[in-house]
């Protein structure tokens, strides 16, 4: 919902959703491009709980009527699942890419 900015000091216990969007981001900003990832069954099926919370609760606030404020509940609530949600995401480990994965080959057969 906000920007990327610089700091990322957030754990899932943390009640600041801004600090576990921007742990996202600061991930994004190290890698340079964005990677695929293998998302284990429990994982997957958190991100597949945290989606359809976000979405009932983001079709609720249109539903509703609700303004846009810096202290709606219901936005800090998204806001909150959103970080929570990136959070599992970017705990999974990367897959590796081609490029790297004939490297690795290629550095195992030279050995």
């Amino acid at each position: 919902m906000s920007s990327c900015s610089t700091k990322s000091d957030a754990t899932v216990s943390d009640p600041n959703p801004a600090a576990l969007e921007n742990e996202g981001c600061d991930i994004l900003r190290k890698r340079g491009r964005v990677r695929r990832r293998r998302i284990s069954p429990e994982a997957g099926r958190a991100l597949e709980i945290l989606g359809h919370a976000i979405e009932y609760l983001t079709d609720e606030f249109v539903h509703s009527g609700g303004l846009l404020s810096a202290r709606n509940a219901q936005l800090e609530a998204v806001q909150l699942l959103m970080g929570i949600n990136r959070q599992i995401y970017f705990q999974c480990p990367e897959v590796p890419s081609m490029g790297e994965r004939w490297r690795e080959l290629l550095h195992l057969r030279s050995a």
